[in-house]
This record gives structure tokens, C-alpha cells and sequence, in this order.
């Protein structure tokens, strides 16, 4: 929506742990080259700082930059083809539209100043200098600073090799502490020393020692504060005495690596020796994971084979005590990660044990249990917290993914894994990296099962989405086929649901009521219920455009009823929206407005962006009366319409252009493109700000009206007769567990615990002389 960002925004880039030293004349280098380039790598050995460094020159630029600065972590990403879609999710990009991935991000940036951080390219050197030429080409107030162990090879690229920090010159007998403090090598010694030994000085007695340490790790950050961990344990006459024999045994070794390429592995060498065995198996086995891990996950992919799972978190609190494993807050959970250089390392040790297929499969397992016990708990109050967890773990899943491609005979469990995403990669805008998966899981695995079936179900779902409706045609008919061979009324309903979904966005709604009436069966036969309510957003939603009114209200209760109970977000957020459509048509301006600002909420905590975006285009509908407000929505819907491919729900255009008809002719020409530029100018987040303003349409009446919608009005009342549910049920045709979730509904809107406090609510709401609760006039 509207401009991308201020240039405070700095996207990715967290917080320092550990305080920067030094690199003064380096952060001046990068900063001036930055401003002569349009892409700048910083090359040197792994360790020696390179991604400190980008950070630190990216936080002191990014005022410069109108659009912000955004980071893309590559470390963790094994697939080149994925690494423009991890481009895309790092800039906060969300496409539903078929178009090319790297076009969609040329798009996004031709028009913006942003500086992007390539962190780690040198696994995916090729990829990283494609993507960076062609975004060079397409942005040109694009600027793009990498760090790679070698240059990327595009025209124009500068680089500068980033050494070691400076060691301390001269005769260092001669050298006070205060002096040899003056090295930026020594200063680092020096903090990270503090840091696990309070009150660590650079004293006469020790400074000797101290800067010969440094320069015997070459001064390369990393290995430095690796060794000044071992303080804990050893005094510095001692750490140097260990140092010097191992830094012998080195230099009498094989002479393949460069010097300070032998300096860092020596130590890590060196650290590996001071873990205990069970802490150097646990490092090991730590490696198969991308990004980061919890604790949970470390238990049980990690343990077994020598390691009790009781014994792990003592090894994982050793590991960060010797600074091998990093521990991260992250929201209310506790992680830990590797630095990609002690990963690697690990990587080889697990592999010289002949035990790396063996943890691989460990991981996947876990992984797989993980997504399908989110796919159980995704209906209920817990969503939120499993989105945010599948979030934290998508790189993980991605290897889980991988090795299922990687092993032969193990597609199908990436195919159960894919599938179990299905909410997964709707909610985080990612249907084009599911489809990708999908696309190399069932071609490697092509037996006709169940779980092909069901693969291609939601394979389809994700075609939908992008509004690709042959290939989603193409793959329901495969999938059909598969469940009338296997007799599975589950899978039927699963692709009726969204060949139905299919036929409304092309607004084919009489194919629509057909297909999701009978998606709605099929559902309810299997007491599929996810299905059951996902069938009836989009029933009562065609059912409303066909001008079915009171059959649209009732669907649309239903689903309420079902999915409020539940406390849950996702569906009861998108029911909201829709049904607050049908309310608006009715001429209740008031109760549709609540009802699409209550959705936003709903969809808030998963960053929803194409959800909050069609609230938004409903609340700039509902604001007809106020021309400038109607104008200034519209205005801040453009973007995000642009960034998804175009306006996705076709159906819908009708009232989007009599609103911007209505806001034309309120305002005349030049008014209109006034407001429509001021939203334009707005970020997402003052976008949404506007939006949620209570500003009330001034035909609108003040009273306020009753919490209650109309069919829970009229269930209240006749809770308030003394009638049963299943009375009631059987009064209003409907179900009978659909009158008990009306009820349960009731009382938590109300606060109460009981029928009878309902039965009072209900005689004080109809005294004469009161608002007799017909829901904003809706009766």
C-alpha cells in the first residue's frame, strides 16, 4: 500500500548482541563506496567479520535510503531456485499472480530507493549475480551490498576485501595496557574477555600475552572470541601456551588452506578437543538444522546413539557457554543457532561419522510430526501460535522438504509434509514456493495413493490463488479420479471445495453454488470441519452476490457458529469480511464496518496482507458518504493491488468502481486525485492506521447497537422463553450443534455463565422506551 517504507525501516536487521569494535576506516570505505555503486561486496575469509561489518555500514545508511534497508539471510537456503522467493519474503512482497518470480520483484523495486543486504552468498555465487544484475537494471535507486567469500562477477560490482582487525605494532615489551587497548584485535580480546570474566583488564602483567594471542589468531574476530571464551577456565598464560601448540601441530600440517584459513579451523579444531565427547556428538547433530532450533527439537532429533534426551539441554547450555551455539529470543521461546562457519564444521564432523543420512532422516521425522500436528491444531485457539511457530521454522522445513527430493523412495513423506502446509502457504504468501515443492514431490514420486490425491487437492487450492485456473482444472481432474479408485469422500469433498472456489473467482455462480453445496455434503459426511466452514464462507458468499439474502445471513451465521467457539482467526476472519459485505448491501453501514475492522484484528497477528487489504477495499466502500475518505483508501489499496498481480477477487470489481465512481463525482476530478495521491503516499502500517480510525459515516445513527447479530438476537430471545437447544435447533431448521455454538457464542459476547442471565439480558434490551435490538435495522 502505497510508498513501501520510511527509510528508518530496516527489515531483518536485528539487534547487536555482542557491542562492535573497530572497523572504523572500513565502515567509511563501504559507506563511500555504496555511494559510487550500485552493488558492493565485501570479500574475505569466512570469520573474519564480513557480516558485522554489512550490518554496521547498512544502520549508518539507512537514512539515505527512502525505502529502508532490507536484509536476505542466505546461509541457511540449499536451493538456488528458491533464493528469489526468499528475496521476496524478506522484502515483505506479497504476489498471487503467475508471473516470474524475478519479475515480480523487478517490478516491486523499479521504483524504489532501498539498499538490500545479499548476506552469505558464496554457496549460490551464479544465482546471487543474476538476481543481482537484473535487479540492478530493472531498480535504479536500487543499491545492493553482498558479502561473499569471493566476488560475485557482475559489471559494476566493487569489492572490498575485508581484513583482519589491526594487531598491535612495535617491541610489545614497550607497550603499556592502556596502548596495546589502542589495537582493535586487542579490544575485542578485551570485551569479550569482560563478558565471561567481570572485571578483565589489559594489565602489565598479562599484555604481553594477550597481544600475542591476537596475533597468533591472525587477528580474525571469530577465532578471537572463541579463545576468549576459554578464559572461564584457563588464565591467559595459559590460553597462550595451549595456543602456540596447537598453532605448531598446524603449520607443520598439510599447506591446502591459506594461513588464516588454517588460523580459524585450527581453532575451531581446538574448540572441538575442549567439548566433552557428548557436547562434540551434540554439535555434530546440531548441524542438520537450517536457521535455528528449540530446544524440543534438539531433544528429539539429537538424542539416542549416546546422548540421553534428558542430557541435552546441560550439553546445549555447555555448547553456549563455549560460544559454539548462539542462544536468540525469539518472541516468548528461547532458540539457538550456529554461525554458518561452526556449522559447517559440524557438517564434517557428522559426515566422517557416517551418521548424516541417519540425522537427516531424524530431522525430517521431527519435522513432519511438526506440521502434522500443526495441521491438527490449526482449527482452534492455538493458530496463532502455530503460524508463528511454522514462520520461525521455515528454513527447517525447507530441509525437511529437501531431503525427501534428496533420498530416494522418500517423496511421499514429502508430499504428507507439503499438504499438512496447505493453511501454511496461503497465510504466509508463499503459494508459489508450495507449488514449486509440489511440482518436484509429485514428479518424483508419481504412484497413484491417497496421498498423491490429497497433494494435488491442495496443489489445485494453491493454483486457485494465483488465479490459474487451467492448471487447477488439470490437477482436480487427476485428483477425482484418484478418490472415486479409492473411495474417499474426504478428498472428493477437499476438491469440490475448490473447483467451487474456482468457479466463483470466475464468476461462473451458478457452477459455484453447485460445486460448494456439495463440497458442504461431502464435509459434513466426513466431519471434515475445517471443509465444513471453508465450504460455507464461500456458499454464503455466492449466495449473497446471487442476491440471496436471508439464505446468504444464515450460511454465514452458521459459519460463525462453528468457528467462534473455536476461537480461532483465519476462517472466522475471512467470514467476517464476506458476510460484512451482505451487511453493507443491506444499508447497515455501521455493523459492516465493525465487522470488517473486527476481521483486521483477527488477521493482524499473521501479517495477512492480502486479507487486510480486501477489508480495506470494503471500508473504503462503506465510506461512499465521505468522498475524500472513499478516495484516500482507494488510493492506498493501488500498490498492494499492483504488488499481488492485479485485483484478485474479479467479483467483487463492480463495487470497487462505483465507489471510486461515487468518490469522483463527491469530489470532481482534481479533489478525487488529491486524496487518492494522499493514500497513495501512505505506508502499510499508516494505511491500516487510517483505515481503522473510528470515524463514523455521518448519515449513520448514534445509538449504539446491540453486540449481538440478528440471529443471535433471535436465539437469545428464545433462550429467554425457556426453549432447549435442541428446541431451538429444531424451530429455526437448523442443526442442533450450530444452535449450542449460537448459544456458547452468546454468552461470551455477553460475559455471562448461564441461560438465565440471557433471559434477563434479553427483558432489559425490550423495556419500552429502549433499543429494541434489531442490530442496526437489520430486521
Amino acid at each position: 500500500m502505497g510508498v513501501a517504507s520510511r527509510g528508518s525501516e530496516m527489515r531483518g536487521l536485528s539487534a547487536e548482541l555482542t557491542s562492535f569494535v573497530g572497523r572504523r576506516r572500513e565502515i567509511a570505505e563501504g559507506k563511500r563506496m555504496l555511494a559510487g555503486s550500485r552493488l558492493v561486496t565485501l570479500v574475505g575469509v569466512g570469520g573474519v567479520g564480513k557480516t558485522r561489518l554489512a550490518l554496521r555500514v547498512a544502520a549508518d545508511v539507512r537514512r539515505a535510503f527512502r525505502d529502508g534497508v532490507c536484509l536476505v539471510e542466505l546461509a541457511a537456503l540449499e536451493r538456488p531456485d528458491l533464493l528469489v522467493q526468499t528475496v521476496i519474503e524478506a522484502l515483505e512482497i506479497a504476489d498471487l499472480s503467475t508471473r516470474p518470480p524475478i519479475q515480480v520483484l523487478a517490478d516491486h523495486l523499479r521504483d524504489r530507493q532501498l539498499l538490500m543486504v545479499l548476506d552469505n552468498c558464496e554457496h549460490l555465487l551464479h544465482d546471487c549475480a543474476v538476481v543481482a544484475e537484473t535487479l540492478a537494471r530493472a531498480a535504479p535507486d536500487l543499491r545492493i551490498l553482498a558479502t561473499s567469500r569471493q566476488a560475485l562477477g557482475v559489471a559494476g560490482e566493487q569489492t572490498m576485501v575485508v581484513p583482519s582487525l589491526p594487531l598491535p605494532d612495535g617491541d610489545l615489551s614497550r607497550l603499556s595496557g592502556e596502548s596495546l587497548e589502542q589495537s582493535d584485535a586487542v579490544r575485542l580480546f578485551a570485551e569479550r574477555a569482560r563478558a565471561v570474566l567481570p572485571g578483565f583488564a589489559v594489565t602489565d602483567d598479562n599484555r604481553e600475552a594477550v597481544a600475542k594471542i591476537c596475533r597468533n589468531l591472525d587477528g580474525i574476530p571469530l577465532a578471537i572470541e572463541l579463545a576468549a571464551v576459554r578464559l572461564r577456565v584457563v588464565s591467559v598464560r595459559q590460553l597462550l601456551d595451549r595456543l602456540e601448540d596447537r598453532f605448531r601441530l598446524l603449520t607443520a600440517g598439510p599447506r591446502v588452506l591459506l594461513p588464516r584459513q588454517r588460523t580459524l579451523r585450527g581453532l575451531i579444531d581446538w574448540s572441538y578437543t575442549l567439548c566433552t565427547e557428548k557436547e562434540q556428538l551434540l554439535w555434530a547433530r546440531l548441524s542438520v538444522f537450517s536457521g535455528s532450533l528449540d530446544l524440543e527439537a534438539a531433544e528429539h532429533v539429537c538424542s539416542g546413539d549416546g546422548i540421553a534426551a534428558e542430557e541435552v539441554v546441560d550439553l546445549v547450555i555447555g555448547l553456549v557457554d563455549k560460544s559454539i551455539l548462539i542462544r536468540d529470543e525469539h518472541r516468548s521461546r528461547v532458540r539457538f543457532r550456529l554461525l554458518e562457519t561452526i556449522r559447517q564444521y559440524g557438517r564434517d564432523r557428522l559426515r566422517e561419522s557416517g551418521m548424516e543420512e541417519k540425522l537427516r532422516r531424524r530431522h525430517r521425522d521431527w519435522y513432519q510430526d511438526l506440521v502434522l500436528r500443526a495441521q491438527h491444531g490449526w482449527f482452534g485457539p492455538d493458530q496463532v501460535d502455530w503460524y508463528a511457530r511454522l514462520r520461525t521454522e521455515h528454513d527447517n522445513l525447507r530441509t525437511a522438504l529437501d531431503f525427501c527430493l534428496a533420498v530416494q523412495g522418500e517423496a511421499e513423506s514429502g508430499l504428507i509434509i507439503a499438504a499438512a502446509l496447505r493453511y501454511y502457504w496461503i497465510a504466509s504468501d508463499s503459494p508459489y514456493e508450495g507449488r514449486i515443492w509440489f511440482n518436484r514431490l509429485l514428479a518424483a514420486d508419481g504412484r497413484a495413493t491417497p496421498v498423491r490425491a490429497r497433494a494435488l487437492c491442495v496443489k489445485a487450492r494453491l493454483a486457485v490463488l494465483q488465479s490459474d485456473f487451467t492448471m487447477a482444472a488439470t490437477l482436480l481432474d487427476e485428483c477425482r479420479e484418484l478418490a472415486r479408485a479409492f473411495d474417499d469422500p474426504a478428498i472428493t469433498g477437499a476438491a469440490q471445495y475448490v473447483a467451487g472456489l474456482a468457479a466463483l473467482l470466475q464468476q461462473d455462480l451458478p457452477g459455484a453454488h453447485t460445486l460448494l453445496s456439495e463440497a458442504l455434503e461431502y464435509s459434513r459426511m466426513t466431519d471434515d470441519q475445517i471443509g465444513v466452514v471453508n465450504s460455507l464462507i464461500y456458499l454464503a458468499s455466492t449466495l449473497s452476490i446471487l442476491g440471496h439474502s436471508d439464505q446468504a445471513v444464515e450460511t454465514f451465521e452458521e459459519c460463525l457458529a462453528i468457528c467462534e467457539p473455536r476461537r480461532e482467526n483465519w476462517f472466522r476472519s475471512y467470514a467476517l469480511w464476506t458476510y460484512g459485505i451482505e451487511v453493507w448491501k443491506q444499508g447497515d453501514t455501521r455493523r459492516a464496518v465493525e465487522m470488517e475492522r473486527e476481521a483486521i484484528r483477527l488477521k493482524e497477528p499473521f501479517d495477512d496482507r492480502l486479507g487486510i487489504a480486501l477489508c480495506i477495499e470494503v471500508l473504503a466502500w462503506t465510506s461512499c458518504g465521505d468522498g475524500e475518505r472513499a478516495a484516500t483508501l482507494l488510493g492506498a489499496l493501488q500498490e498492494i493491488w499492483r504488488s499481488f498481480g492485479g485485483p484478485l477477487f474479479g467479483y467483487l470489481a463492480e463495487q470497487h468502481d462505483a465507489c471510486e465512481l461515487a468518490a469522483r463525482e463527491s469530489l470532481g476530478a482534481r479533489g478525487f486525485e488529491a486524496a487518492f495521491r494522499k493514500g497513495m503516499a501512505l505506508t502499510p502500517a499508516e494505511a491500516l492506521e487510517y483505515a481503522m480510525r473510528e470515524d463514523t459515516p455521518e448519515h449513520e445513527p448514534s445509538a449504539s447497537p446491540s453486540p449481538l447479530t440478528r440471529r443471535e438476537m433471535e436465539i437469545a430471545r428464545l433462550v429467554a422463553q425457556g426453549m432447549s437447544n435442541k428446541a431451538i435447533a429444531a424451530a429455526l431448521v437448523i442443526a442442533q450443534r450450530t444452535a449450542e455454538g449460537h448459544v456458547e457464542h452468546i454468552l461470551g459476547k455477553l460475559g455471562f455463565s448461564s441461560r438465565v442471565q440471557i433471559a434477563a439480558w434479553v427483558s432489559r434490551q425490550e423495556q419500552p422506551g429502549d433499543d429494541q435490538s434489531d442490530v442496526g435495522g437489520m430486521q
